[in-house]
């Protein structure tokens, strides 16, 4: 298995086409009941509508979903992946089969809709922080069997990648190190598989712990639940020796002073798990 994946534009099109054929057994299995009572040779135009405004994100998902209903269908993007759109903007107009488009409808948009909420949640942190050194990063903490779709969103909104999971990086934490008898023999014994990792993290809970493992030549240090205080005590302690990055407790009325502490990354599990869904909506026009 490869240790990240990189995001391009081809890499990002086979994703989508997995999850949307994933998808589309889920929801049409044998067949589209209603959608059959449509002529199959009838073609249909329609559009895309933003019901509030958004960070756009989805759309080799949308197109996956459309296409492998109807190969021929056409879709016009008039807001790409990564863009602001606003409340009644018209994002995407399509033209195909009308059965094809009718069953594509709710698969396309549930991918449209969780996306650009991953996406817009992302931006919305990563404005907030904007003037300090810290940059906004996600978890593993995101929907089983779309975490590669949720990870590409988070870029989309301006968010940085952690690992993508438990194969290509190292997080230690409490208990590997009391598994490993201390987090000397753990950070000797991770060294033995760091070419094979993104990187090796540490996560400790005290100022003490921080002391320990910088001593022990940790590179990167995972600030686990520690106040205001004692974060800019271990920004002061660190000196600049390892990249420090803040987890749990993070709220957004609380970001900015956790930003200004002066660490590295802040991870947010929310940008993934709790999110809501941004309304779209699809009207079929007259041809």
């Amino acid at each position: 298995m490869k240790k990240s994946f990189d995001f391009s534009a081809q890499a990002v099109m086979d994703l989508a086409g997995a999850d949307a054929a994933r998808a589309l057994a889920e929801d049409v299995g044998t067949g589209d009941l209603t959608a059959g009572l449509i002529d199959p040779q009838r073609s249909a135009r329609a559009q895309v509508l933003a019901r509030e405004s958004a960070v756009i994100c989805g759309s080799a998902w949308v197109q996956a979903t459309v296409q492998q209903l109807d190969p021929e269908a056409q879709l016009a993007w008039h807001v790409r992946d990564g863009e602001h759109c606003t409340a009644g903007q018209v994002v995407l107009e399509l033209q195909g089969r009308a059965q094809a488009l009718l069953t594509a409808e709710r698969t396309a948009l549930n991918f449209l809709q969780l996306l650009s909420a991953v996406a817009t949640k992302t931006a919305r942190y990563v404005e907030v922080v904007q003037g300090t050194p810290a940059q906004i990063v996600d978890t593993r903490k995101t929907l089983p069997g779309l975490r590669l779709a949720q990870k590409y969103a988070v870029g989309m909104g301006g968010g940085i990648n952690h690992r993508m999971g438990l194969y290509d990086a190292v997080l230690i934490k409490e208990n590997h190190i009391a598994a490993a008898g201390g987090i000397v023999q753990v950070l000797a014994r991770a060294a033995s598989v760091a070419g094979q990792a993104d990187f090796v993290q540490v996560e400790v809970e005290t100022l003490a712990q921080l002391e320990q493992v910088l001593d022990a030549g940790a590179s990167m240090v995972l600030l686990d639940n520690m106040d205001l205080a004692q974060l800019r005590q271990a920004v002061a302690i660190n000196a600049g020796r390892a990249s420090l990055e803040i987890s749990g407790g993070v709220t957004f009325e609380g970001l900015r002073s956790l930003a200004e502490t002066g660490v590295d990354r802040i991870s947010v599990g929310g940008l993934t798990k709790d999110v809501k869904a941004v309304d779209f909506s699809m009207r079929f026009l007259e041809l």
